[in-house]
């Protein structure tokens, strides 16, 4: 019955876990984003970034500070020791930052600030959609009224950005002969208009029975009624708007540029809640994304570019069919061994058993299913069988004495009690201080050591209770009735001929080594000792292995005040590069946005990674063109071959991808350094500069002007943008020499 109660609530706690690819680690620290319309950059940092520097530094455990002022907005990134309090820091920080708001001056809007959350600071899905057909203002409103409505109902979705859109305005265009003529400023008939489009409560209307409460409705409801408001009075004379400019309803400047292999589109980044379940999630996005391709009409399109939840999936349940293959492998070698199904049954339970019960764990420390916990399980599935197949070698051992079969496992789990439990504890003392490592390492590796330990544990509880039990009342067949079957006789007899060779082999090894001089012994174990050592250094080492999602961004940025144009300009040219690679199946292009107009980011799907739905014969696919094949993108794809593709990008035409810059601007990702909705990265230092900020500045302290580069020499001249190329996980920015067939200035 204890075995049974183990197994039910492993059962109800795996049920309940979470799915994530890594385990949650949130970092020590938070960032901050201030948005300063219409000032300068040195505005920015003198009147706004220098105070909530000097306020934020006043903050117990804080270890760094970085920012990065540009034309309208401001970023902060501050980082703490690893045993700071992020929630008290963090509203720490909050009442500083509110505490100076008021000296700001008003144009500032209220300060954002979060903590950092690698995990859900990238997009859980991303696509986009399009229509050849239709123009940008209809795309417009189905994405906000249809699309993005249906995906903020999806369980788990914590926001859904949008970038490409065309929204309507009213726009007034002022006359400046007639405005010097009457004597009236701009800023006059903006208050005006702010003051007429308003609804004004007048006061309560009380009766013996009801209040009332009563307000004029002020608001105007037609554009064109703009035309009748009054916005001045000279001498008696009500002066409209409509005498004073024209009114134009329009579609507004666009802030932002979204393409999907060459043709408009709008694109979708949706991201999940901090404690959802990815795979779930994710799962429900997918279906509503099915569900809107029926509501749609036939000419408009959705097409999904990547979706790492599929990825996540995939990498789990690859490593479930690993931990199954593993069971049922060493099931198998067990029977081979012990010539009895008995005996293999009694001793394999203890697998199911000890991995079920292991989630009861896995959900009480709060931890999730990923690939640590996944990969703790695989590893320790040889482990958890030793211990049962000791117990019950030594019982059929004291059978063999002629020892009734209750008597026999008494004594016989008796005798090895010790040796087995000091052959467990040992485990222990080896995965426990795994569990309690410092720095971020110990935070990836707790819920591995954790899981290791109970999981061995449990093998332990199994081998001295259940195994005895079974071998006390299950007598085992005689052993030549499985040898004689067909194909097991064969294996059994194949398996029993090959240990005899490696005991024969075992030998004569002992017998050389016990013959020889010591020291030709010592000489070979040490030399043999020197050598692994010695191989170290060529292994190399990284934090987290490469993965292949099939998926890989490129993120630019222009010198600060480009306009939209140019940037886009630039980024045709890059797509033009990219999409002519035959490994790239899918190019999604972002550019601008609020307060970065001058970055873009392109999301590309390469060939043989996860096909989401709606990529297969896309209408707007560009054919490629004809010619020799260029290397291949970086970091991410099937072959091996394209991570070596990525560091020779400058040669053959297509120098420049990975690292040159415009006037020597270094590589950088999203608003200030992060893709949309990433965690800003490679923020500039305050004091000493970040290598990559070649910003040469004025005696004042604004930005003057840009330098060339300090890194590593890109040709002749500078190249005209700087690109940074970053796969799923990884990313990598490299300075390469450039070809003047690449980007064109």
């Amino acid at each position: 019955m204890v075995m049974v109660a183990l197994c039910v609530l492993g059962v109800f706690s795996y049920l309940k876990l979470g799915v994530e690819q890594m385990p949650d680690i949130s970092p020590p620290g938070l960032w901050m984003e201030v948005r300063y319309p219409g000032a300068s950059a040195e505005a920015v940092e003198r009147e706004v970034i220098k105070p909530i520097e000097e306020a934020v530094n006043s903050v117990a455990g804080v270890k760094r500070i970085m920012s990065r002022a540009g034309e309208g907005q401001g970023t902060l990134s501050a980082e703490f020791g690893l045993d700071a309090d992020m929630s008290r820091a963090l509203q720490e920080v909050r009442d500083k930052v509110s505490a100076l708001q008021a000296a700001f001056p008003k144009d500032v809007r209220p300060p954002l600030i979060a903590r950092w959350n690698n995990d859900n600071a990238q997009p859980l899905v991303n696509f986009a959609l399009l229509s050849s057909a239709r123009s940008g203002r209809e795309l417009s409103l189905l994405a906000e009224q249809t699309v993005s409505r249906r995906l903020q109902r999806v369980e788990g979705v914590a926001r859904v950005e949008m970038s490409g859109l065309a929204t309507r305005e009213v726009r007034v265009d002022l006359d400046p002969a007639r405005l010097r003529a009457y004597g009236v400023t701009p800023a006059e008939i903006a208050t005006a208009l702010r003051e007429a489009n308003a609804d004004q409560p007048i006061g309560l209307i009380s009766s013996p029975l009801q209040d009332a409460l009563l307000r004029v409705e002020g608001r105007v409801r037609e554009p064109r009624h703009f035309e009748d408001v009054v916005v001045a009075r000279r001498g008696g004379l009500a002066l409209r708007l409509a005498d004073l400019g024209t009114l134009v309803e329009r579609e507004r400047e666009a802030d932002s540029v979204a393409r999907i292999n060459g043709q408009r589109s709008i694109n979708f980044n949706v991201f999940k809640q901090q404690d959802a379940n990815i795979v779930t999630t994710g799962d429900g996005v997918n279906a509503a994304l099915e569900a809107l391709r029926k509501q749609l009409p036939p000419d408009v399109q959705l097409v999904t570019i990547y979706s790492s939840s599929d990825w996540v999936k995939g990498s789990l349940t690859g490593l479930k069919h690993t931990l199954i293959e593993g069971a049922l492998l060493t099931v198998a070698i067990v029977f081979l061994f012990l010539h009895s199904w008995r005996s293999t049954v009694i001793t394999g339970l203890t697998l199911p058993i000890a991995v079920v019960s292991s989630f009861i764990a896995v959900y009480l420390f709060g931890f999730t299913l990923n690939v640590m916990t996944m990969m703790a399980l695989s590893l320790c599935i040889g482990l958890l069988i030793d211990d049962a197949i000791v117990v019950r070698e030594n019982i059929v051992r004291h059978i063999g004495m002629g020892k009734d079969h209750p008597t026999a496992a008494r004594d016989g789990t008796d005798e090895i009690g010790l040796a087995v439990m000091a052959t467990t504890f040992a485990l222990c003392a080896v995965f426990v201080p795994v569990a309690f490592m410092g720095s971020i390492i110990g935070k990836f590796f707790y819920p591995f050591g954790v899981t290791v330990v109970v999981a061995v544990l449990v093998s332990l509880f199994v081998s001295f209770t259940l195994d005895p039990m079974l071998s006390s009342v299950w007598k085992d067949p005689p052993h030549t009735r499985v040898a004689r079957l067909p194909v097991l006789g064969h294996a059994i007899r194949a398996t029993d001929r090959g240990m005899d060779i490696l005991h024969r082999a075992y030998e004569r090894t002992i017998r050389w080594a016990t013959l020889t001089p010591r020291g030709i012994v010592m000489a070979l174990g040490a030399g043999s000792l020197v050598a692994a050592l010695a191989l170290v250094p060529l292994v190399g080492s990284e934090f987290v292995p490469e993965t292949d999602q099939g998926f890989t961004q490129l993120a630019l940025r222009m010198p600060v005040g480009a306009s939209l144009e140019r940037t886009d300009a630039k980024v045709r040219q890059i797509e033009d590069i990219v999409r002519a690679l035959p490994e790239v199946k899918t190019v999604s292009t972002w550019v601008g946005g609020a307060g970065q107009r001058n970055q873009a980011w392109l999301n590309i799907a390469l060939v043989g990674g996860l096909q989401p739905p709606g990529l297969r014969g896309h209408p707007g696919r560009r054919p490629r063109r004809p010619g020799p094949r260029g290397p291949g993108l970086c970091r991410q794809g099937p072959a091996a071959a394209r991570h070596r593709r990525c560091r020779d990008l400058g040669q053959a035409g297509y120098a420049g991808l990975c690292g040159a810059s415009e006037g020597g601007r270094g590589a950088g990702t999203g608003p200030d350094g992060a893709a949309p909705g990433r965690q800003p990265a490679g923020l500039r230092q305050r004091r000493g500069g970040h290598p990559l900020d070649n910003t040469r500045r004025q005696p004042g302290g604004g930005v003057a002007a840009l330098e060339p580069a300090a890194a590593p020499a890109c040709g002749p001249a500078a190249a005209p943008a700087s690109v940074l190329c970053a796969g799923r996980h990884t990313r990598h920015a490299r300075q390469r020499g450039r070809d003047h067939r690449g980007l064109q200035p």
